[in-house]
């Protein structure tokens, strides 16, 4: 390959990249600012804390059912369609959420087509498209890059809701986020190619089994089913936090300003971690790079548990989970390609990302349900402080080793 031949392949992987980090930014950025509006939603259908945290919570499972069958299409058709009726989904269930009175009415618009169309739009699919496009040398610094642009999606919009909130009003605010997802249709064309007979220029043809066989493959390797325990407990502390961030600055006496800069700055330094570990992927043992994220968290957890609560503190303990927040995703990829291969990568970490959300979905209810009986988060803070640790040692007994592969004709 000459040197304008490795330009235009620099120039055209760095475009997958952007488009798939592009439109994580905007799915993933909408779906976590929404716990900015839930006292909104609180007063106005008067259902409680605990109910709307149920519609919350519900989203957060949906989004990890939707992954797997997303990704099994994806597989199978590319990711363009799934990715065109994810974006429109995520839309639509943005902008009708504010007309829904009743808990079924919000389960139904933030549940299943919100998050049913993020789940579609979702790291699963996205991962996959750039995993068959890219060198497998670069697949760790290209998942960071992805998972860094859902990170920088918070960032920017968690301060531009509160700017919305403060100028329009929750409605309308929510509904300009809604269609603000949009943006992200283009990048459907740009990641087309992410099908089943992509592959990187030079790299062989991914392999891809019939999902059944794929699914028992895999599900019958002890070490894919501790990654799936350990991504459990990232389900539980992301969502938690995602959805009752918020609610735990205002419990301190904070303002709604406080709530939101922690959310941006959540997704701040995640954009960091997310490129840091996505670099350290090539150079360390993933599930020690795991191990220490969990071990982290749990720190960090129980000195924030001890501090005093200030803005200073609430904006430090942010930061500091940032950096943890979803840098689990690019070794918890790069593992499931280590051991698989790309060709059902976006159906096997689709699973990873229902077990995700499994843990998710009881995040987001119990929290609501710990609030709403005892007026404080502390007994899901202790829970977090446990599922981190436990998450940590968990990591440790899993083989990295790939297994056995058919063998595959390169591509030119």
């Amino acid at each position: 390959m000459n040197a304008a031949e490795s330009r235009r392949t620099s120039a055209a992987l760095w475009l997958v990249l952007l488009a798939a980090a592009g439109t994580f930014a905007l799915t993933m950025g909408t779906r976590q600012t929404m716990g900015l509006f839930l006292g909104s939603l609180n007063t106005s259908t008067g259902l409680g804390v605990a109910s709307i945290s149920l519609a919350f919570a519900f989203g957060q499972l949906w989004w990890g059912l939707t992954q797997p069958f997303a990704g099994a299409l994806a597989d199978r058709h590319g990711a363009m369609p799934v990715l065109l009726a994810g974006v429109t989904l995520v839309a639509l269930g943005t902008v009708i959420t504010p007309y829904m009175g009743t808990t079924l009415g919000l389960v139904f618009a933030i549940g299943v087509l919100a998050a049913g169309g993020a789940g579609m739009a979702g790291p699963s699919v996205l991962m996959a498209a750039t995993t068959r496009l890219v060198p497998a040398e670069r697949r760790g610094l290209a998942t960071g890059v992805v998972n860094a642009g859902g990170s920088f999606g918070q960032f920017v919009m968690a301060p531009l809701a509160g700017v919305l909130i403060g100028s329009l009003g929750w409605v309308s605010a929510m509904q300009a986020l809604g269609l603000l997802v949009l943006l992200a249709l283009p990048a459907a064309w740009v990641l087309r190619g992410g099908g089943p007979a992509s592959a990187a220029p030079g790299a062989p043809a991914p392999v891809t089994l019939p999902a059944r066989e794929a699914l028992k493959k895999a599900w019958a390797l002890p070490s894919y089913r501790l990654l799936a325990a350990g991504f459990f407990v990232c389900g539980f502390h992301v969502a938690f936090l995602a959805t009752h961030l918020p609610g735990v600055v205002a419990s301190c006496g904070l303002s709604t300003q406080v709530a939101a800069w922690s959310l941006a700055v959540l997704g701040l330094f995640n954009i960091a971690g997310s490129l840091a570990v996505g670099w350290a992927v090539g150079r360390w043992r993933m599930k020690s790079l795991l191990s220490l994220l969990y071990a982290v968290r749990g720190v960090a957890v129980l000195l924030f548990l001890a501090a005093p609560k200030t803005p200073t503190v609430m904006l430090l303990f942010a930061a500091v989970m940032g950096v943890t927040f979803l840098s689990t995703v690019p070794p918890t990829a790069g593992l499931v390609a280590k051991f698989f291969g790309p060709g059902n990568m976006a159906m096997l970490f689709g699973v990873m990302m229902l077990s995700h959300q499994v843990g998710g979905f009881l995040g987001a209810w119990l929290g609501g349900v710990a609030y709403a009986r005892t007026g404080s988060y502390d007994w899901v803070w202790y829970a977090d402080v446990v599922l981190a640790f436990g998450a940590a040692l968990i990591h440790l007994p899993i083989d990295e080793k790939p297994l056995p592969r058919p063998a595959a004709q390169a591509t030119t």
